[in-house]
């Protein structure tokens, strides 16, 4: 997966050639990939615009680049199974099912937001939708998936906990300590790691003598396996499989997805650790495009069907917006609201 360049840097390269292979999906489904790809794709691209005139603030991590891996893996979860996501956690909780208004709203700090305005892009959460963050600690919702794990277990509850984390995440002790536990407890815990090959600013290579992240999860007797994060086919496959495997088996699975984020770290990012080439040459293997591409050579999608979806995406992309803006900003005194407990024992 990585080369030198002219200049002697090591180039990180996609695992495979650009998929063409069929889409093996029934219309409904297949179709259903590419619009929840493009409304993480459309979302984001509007959030950077406002991120740059100043309607949002704070940190931004963009997920562009790497939309098939939640529309493949949300997909491939229960109503009732449980998501633990990182700050890059946007794709993860649309899909889920936190309204992209409620979105938009907590991006603009506005109390209609799904953490009420007070936890911004990297703190979405939604109890209904069983969406437990947005944790702005790298290797932070490890621990916590297994917790609700093991919750369950202790309940007789049957469900899965699928928590993604970035391979940045693998260096951490915490990291670690979960695999280590939900191995020993055989705990149904769906460990999916997006592996976009660096952690900030630092390449896999650079940061972890063991670049298979696979071999990582056999250390602790953990079923692992890697897929093709480009490619929305494949990742709801194995996805699917995999969740199924822990739903089945009450014990941990190791999910790696290789993909790779277009845009820099975050939007205070310069992004200046990685050759243009290298951007550009994964580009070509960007999910929208071309899972777009075989369904149009399948006869399966036409232009006009592909720029009427993407319109009417942008159509909720535009009404999310309208509601973020008129939303309120939260009353002063509601500022300690759910911060702590008074001496009475009511509720704050």
């Amino acid at each position: 997966m990585s080369q030198p360049n002219q200049a002697g840097l090591e180039l990180m390269l996609p695992p495979g050639p650009v998929p063409t292979a069929p889409v093996p999906f029934a219309p409904e489904l297949a179709r259903g990939l590419l619009r929840d790809m493009l409304r993480i794709r459309r979302l984001e691209e509007k959030a950077a615009e406002l991120y740059g005139a100043g309607q949002i603030r704070g940190f931004l991590h963009l997920y562009i680049g790497e939309e098939a891996v939640a529309a493949g893996a949300m997909l491939a979860l229960q109503p009732e199974d449980t998501v633990v996501a990182t700050y890059r956690e946007h794709g993860q909780a649309l899909l889920r099912g936190v309204s992209m208004r409620a979105i938009m709203a907590e991006m603009f700090g506005k109390q209609e937001g799904c953490s009420r305005g007070r936890g911004g892009s990297m703190h979405l959460f939604d109890a209904k939708a069983r969406f437990f963050g947005g944790n702005a600690i790298v290797a932070g919702g490890l621990p916590l998936a297994v917790g609700l794990a093991l919750a369950d277990r202790m309940q007789g509850i049957r469900r899965v906990t699928a928590c993604f984390f970035g391979d940045g995440a693998v260096a951490e002790g915490a990291f670690h300590e979960s695999m280590n536990l939900a191995a020993l407890w055989q705990l149904p815990v769906l460990f999916c790691c997006e592996n976009n090959l660096y952690a900030m600013g630092t390449s896999l290579p650079r940061a972890q003598s063991q670049t298979d992240l696979c071999t990582k999860a056999a250390g602790y007797r953990i079923a692992a396996r890697a897929v093709d994060g480009m490619d929305v086919v494949a990742t709801y496959q194995a996805a699917l499989e995999a969740a199924d495997t822990v739903r089945a088996a009450q014990q941990p699975f190791f999910l790696e997805f290789q993909t790779y984020r277009f845009r820099a770290h975050s939007m205070f990012d310069p992004d200046l650790y990685r050759d243009k080439a290298e951007v550009e040459h994964w580009k070509e293997h960007g999910p929208i495009h071309t899972y777009t591409a075989r369904l149009k050579t399948q006869g399966r999608l036409a232009e006009e069907q592909f720029l009427a979806l993407d319109a009417e995406v942008g159509r909720e992309v535009d009404d999310a917006v309208a509601f973020a803006d008129a939303g309120h900003w939260e009353a002063v005194s509601d500022l300690l609201r759910d911060v702590h407990t008074p001496a009475d024992g009511g509720a704050s």
